[in-house]
């Protein structure tokens, strides 16, 4: 499908550091974990195996809203550090995401 003038390509970029590893166009739902496949950039998941969190990242640019209840493998302090689960947050925006979790 062909954008039409005037609009702007999305995209969602992965980035270690400054260090950029890949970039995909954004898919309004799709979860930063299948962005990540798509930019061919390896996103370490374990959500079978009860340690959630393994999939964290950190948004340095853009919207990636959070579930009203938390999962356990976040809390408050952890969202007013950016951090968000690659398996369930899915971006709305333009976003910069930092593969390493908030220290």
């Amino acid at each position: 499908m062909a954008e039409s003038v005037g609009e702007t390509l999305k995209l969602v970029r992965f980035l270690q550091g400054a260090k950029l590893l890949g970039q995909t166009r954004l898919v309004i739902g799709e979860t930063l974990v299948e962005h990540a496949e798509s930019a061919g950039v390896n996103l370490p998941t374990n959500c079978t195996s009860g340690t959630c969190g393994t999939c964290m990242v950190t948004l340095v640019r853009g919207k990636i809203p959070v579930p009203e209840i938390l999962p356990p493998g976040l809390d408050d302090y952890l969202i007013e550090q950016e951090a968000r689960l690659g398996c369930i947050g899915c971006p709305t925006t333009d976003c910069d995401i930092d593969i390493r979790p908030p220290l």
